[in-house]
């Protein structure tokens, strides 16, 4: 996954963002885990859009099983994520709650991360 993403690299719906800084997979599993950090920090507040979804599947098979037999059974999702991709999109909140909550949404994350505004959107990565 070389380069940069062309699409989903723009602020749409909110008016703060997590943008990608590495490319990288991302699974069902840690796209959740920070969407629930965002929400249980922001409350009722702010609106939250996940820009990403885990569409991709990855198959694994058992241990001790020999080579041949086809393929494996689906261990697990994830999204591909190139770099300049925004993950997560806030609306209706303050800058330092939303600064808070993306900083607790990245520790969930395999990857480095920068939050953006809609106020200095033209970033070059």
């Amino acid at each position: 996954m070389k380069g940069t993403a062309s699409r989903g690299s723009r602020l749409n719906f909110g008016d703060y963002g997590l943008i990608a800084l590495e490319s990288s997979w991302i699974t069902a599993r840690q796209i959740e885990a920070a969407r629930v950090s965002i929400i249980r920090y922001i409350g009722e507040g702010g609106e939250v859009w996940i820009r990403i979804f885990p569409y991709k599947s990855i198959t694994k098979k058992p241990l001790d099983t020999r080579m041949g037999k086809g393929k494996g059974e689906v261990a697990f999702w994830v999204a591909p994520v190139q770099r300049g991709r925004i993950l997560f999109e806030l609306g209706g909140v303050k800058e330092s709650e939303a600064k808070e909550a993306f900083s607790m949404a990245s520790h969930k994350l395999p990857i480095k991360t920068k939050i953006i505004s809609s106020k200095d959107e033209c970033i070059l990565l």
